[in-house]
């Protein structure tokens, strides 16, 4: 979803992050896919607009954005971090063959709870639920793969 600059300003200064043209930039690069991509994506990305971008800018941007609660760090079961420019409440599936972060947006999913008794005194404040399994492409590569070994 395209963000547009001045909301971009905007939810920076009422996060109370400091407004840059790179650090605008990544942001709307984040926002505007839903691959949850890495740092060295979004690098990739943001260097074509932006050519003295530093891959140090890029990881240090995400730090603050993190920070600053506008992205979230999504490294589930991946050996690098991926980020996630919504930051709504929101769910996913993580492929196992290829790696892939697909958003699930469930109202159920959100409203899941513990009992006072499960949660033994511990204070929730949040909670994300992750399917793991295999995506359309991954299921038809595997199933092509035992076609040819028959």
């Amino acid at each position: 979803m395209k963000v547009h600059p001045q909301e971009i300003e905007a939810r920076f200064r009422r996060h109370a992050v400091r407004v840059t043209r790179q650090r605008a930039a990544i942001y709307a690069a984040l926002t505007e896919t839903t691959s949850h991509p890495t740092a060295e994506d979004l690098y990739r990305t943001v260097k074509r607009q932006q050519p003295l971008m530093s891959r140090n800018t890029v990881y240090y941007t995400l730090g603050v954005l993190r920070q600053a609660g506008l992205v979230r760090e999504v490294n589930v079961g991946h050996h690098v971090a991926r980020f996630d420019g919504n930051v709504t409440a929101h769910h996913h599936l993580i492929c196992l063959g290829c790696s892939r972060i697909m958003d699930v947006m469930d109202d159920g999913l959100n409203q899941l709870a513990l009992s006072h008794r499960q949660a033994r005194g511990f204070q929730v404040l949040g909670h994300r639920v992750e399917f793991h399994g295999y995506c359309a492409e991954c299921q038809h590569a595997q199933e092509n793969v035992m076609k040819r070994r028959e």
